[in-house]
């Protein structure tokens, strides 16, 4: 028995539970995309299409009650970042003037025409680094409003993660608390609490999981599509859930996943999860507080997904052309 929870979009029938060709599974590989024109890119992994437990089970040390009950997940073919997306790729999104100077070709028209962030009135890395190392402190609309850049740059569709494809790529066939062997050391895989002298380190710098995914598990915590629901699992018990996802009705709270520098141990394993906060805005000085920005969220970041088959061009425009709302 399969089963989806309430209100899902036609736009994410498409993204999240296509139907694979035979022929598209033939180029289904990993590969690294350019940005013409510039020195930009960066790697995708293929995550080929399977089934795991999703959730944590009643005996796993520092589980919380929204991680249960654990339920099989159904999961379609994506690729998803190697790496969490860094300041190099983001930067030239929030400041036209920096991607003009990046590009060897005038924009087009589509990319001249995008709207972009309002420039932060602070330094939102914080001086924790920039080159190399993972955007930091942008909204869930900041996030979306990225993948539409890329779009625009590139013409295929980028989008961020459900939970579940977030987790199934995560444990990549594991079924403890973290990604990794038992025996391994977790300071081998992560920037966490204990490790990072609270603040964040370039992406790729520790091991990564059997999937080839790096940070996964701490250095900052990443955004998904769903809206965060303590008791999602709950409407999967005893079925197989296909390509599950929470329609977001609401600017808070939203899913985040992984864990980040300033979390402990506990905050980083698979299954955890938490939902965004308005204090991560708490000192933007704005009224309404800004669309773009979490002044307060130094530690929220973002990882890139790409479904096997794309949606139509409508939904496409449907997911980036949200509005905003207003966060007072």
């Amino acid at each position: 028995m399969r089963s989806t929870l309430p209100k899902l979009s036609s736009l994410f029938t498409l993204l999240i539970f296509p139907l694979v060709l035979f022929s598209q599974e033939n180029k289904f590989s990993t590969y690294t995309q350019d940005l013409s024109g510039t020195d930009l890119k960066f790697d995708m992994v293929a995550i080929q299409a399977g089934e795991f437990m999703m959730g944590s089970p009643e005996n796993e040390a520092g589980r919380r009650p929204d991680e249960g009950p654990q339920h099989p997940v159904k999961i379609s073919a994506f690729w998803i970042g190697k790496h969490e997306v860094t300041w190099d790729l983001f930067e030239p999104f929030v400041y036209k003037n920096q991607e003009i100077r990046r590009s060897s070709l005038p924009l087009t028209q589509e990319v001249d025409a995008l709207t972009r962030p309002t420039r932060p009135y602070v330094d939102m890395t914080w001086g924790m680094g920039k080159e190399g190392f993972p955007a930091i402190g942008m909204t869930h609309y900041s996030a979306v409003q990225f993948c539409k850049w890329l779009y625009a740059r590139t013409g295929i569709f980028y989008r961020l993660p459900t939970e579940a494809e977030w987790e199934y790529a995560c444990r990549a066939q594991s079924k403890g608390p973290f990604s990794f062997p038992a025996d391994s050391k977790l300071d081998e895989y992560a920037w966490y609490s204990d490790n990072s002298d609270k603040k964040t380190h370039p992406v790729g710098s520790k091991k990564p999981n059997a999937w080839g995914l790096y940070d996964m598990h701490g250095n900052v915590t990443e955004w998904t599509i769903d809206q965060y629901k303590a008791d999602t699992y709950s409407a999967y018990k005893n079925t197989t859930a296909l390509n599950p996802l929470v329609q977001a009705e609401t600017l808070y709270p939203h899913a985040v996943r992984g864990g980040s520098y300033e979390d402990s141990a506990n905050d980083l394993r698979s299954a955890s999860r938490r939902g965004s906060d308005p204090e991560w805005k708490k000192i933007d000085p704005q009224i309404p507080k800004s669309n773009w920005w979490l002044t307060g969220g130094t530690f929220v970041g973002i990882r890139l997904v790409r479904p096997l088959v794309p949606p139509t061009q409508e939904e496409i425009q449907a997911y980036y052309n949200r509005e905003p709302i207003a966060d007072y």
